[in-house]
């Protein structure tokens, strides 16, 4: 079986970020937001990773175009999730293993719960998988439908949901796993027969099902995880976690941060053993910091700088 494709969906616009800035390209903690989202497809297995642009298209091409890994299909129209997926059909075509499907402004998600989500289809030699996580928060969200035994029976978008369909705290994260042929098949017979006139992903599932192939969702993600970005709180929501995340590595290896909430250290930053970094201090992409050093108070790191071990930069 071939490794699996990743497309990653990347044609929205930044309305409610009220930015003219597609809402991808946004930094976090010094990186791309959707670039956490191709590591985390890479972590998985994938190899070939399927952006597909639609807003301000060019420039989301520039900006990763140092990916060798990456390629572009274009939405130019705003119809739907499965619309955006129908235009990657030339470069899934000769695929015939699985493929993730997954937002580009989810940068919390993690390569070992898209692992699992294929490992789930491969287990279930099932045509697609969804990726599902539980939240009492969840306004907004596309709703898990199960049967009374407790089997996946439809997703149900908030806009097109019951009163009693809304209580539902089961939530569809976004993420997929497909059987790649069949998802093509399937994407031919979605019709957009909504409130919204929209080609809806979320209608594969079922016309799987209703063409006997096999179709699960499984809470393999935490909402956490699930968490896309659609405002600006929750861009700051995201950077707060992954600086988090990026802050408790560097004190496992060896670094003492005095004060981590009065610190910033963006991704990728290299920092040695024994290095004290002190209160106030922003240190920005592309900065190795040697062994034994000592950074701050009150100091901005610019990069692309290499400091010596030894070194003290107050």
């Amino acid at each position: 079986m071939s490794a699996p494709v990743a497309v990653i969906l990347a044609a929205g616009k930044s309305t409610r970020m009220k930015s003219e800035v597609p809402k991808v390209l946004h930094p976090v903690c010094g990186r791309l937001m959707i670039e956490y989202v191709l590591d985390a497809a890479r972590a998985a297995g994938a190899e070939r990773l399927i952006v597909v642009v639609g807003h301000k298209a060019d420039l989301v091409r520039s900006s990763l175009a140092h990916h060798p890994d990456v390629v572009f299909a274009e939405q130019t129209e705003q119809k739907g999730t499965g619309h955006a997926v129908m235009m990657c059909e030339k470069h899934l075509a000769e695929h015939s293993g699985s493929v993730l499907i997954l937002a580009g402004d989810t940068p919390l998600l993690q390569g070992g719960s898209l692992r699992a989500l294929l490992d789930s289809q491969a287990s279930q030699n099932a045509a697609c998988v969804i990726g599902t996580a539980d939240t009492r928060n969840n306004d907004g969200l596309g709703r898990v439908v199960r049967d009374s035994s407790g089997a996946f029976e439809r997703i149900v978008e908030q806009k097109d949901a019951s009163p009693e369909q809304r209580k539902i705290t089961e939530i569809n994260t976004g993420c997929y796993a497909f059987n790649t042929p069949l998802l093509l098949s399937a994407l031919k017979s979605v019709k957009p027969n909504n409130s919204q006139s929209e080609y809806y992903l979320t209608d594969c599932p079922r016309i799987l099902m209703d063409q006997g192939h096999k179709v699960a969702a499984t809470c393999s993600l935490t909402i956490e995880e699930a968490l896309g970005v659609n405002t600006r709180l929750q861009l700051s929501e995201v950077s707060a976690s992954i600086q988090k995340q990026i802050q408790m590595q560097l004190m496992l290896s060896g670094v003492t941060l005095e004060d981590p909430a009065q610190t910033h250290v963006d991704f990728g930053v290299s920092i040695g053993r024994d290095t004290v970094i002190r209160p106030f201090t922003v240190i920005d992409s592309n900065v190795t910091i040697g062994d034994d050093c000592t950074i701050g108070p009150f100091v901005h790191v610019k990069g692309p700088r290499t400091i010596a071990s030894g070194t003290r930069v107050a």
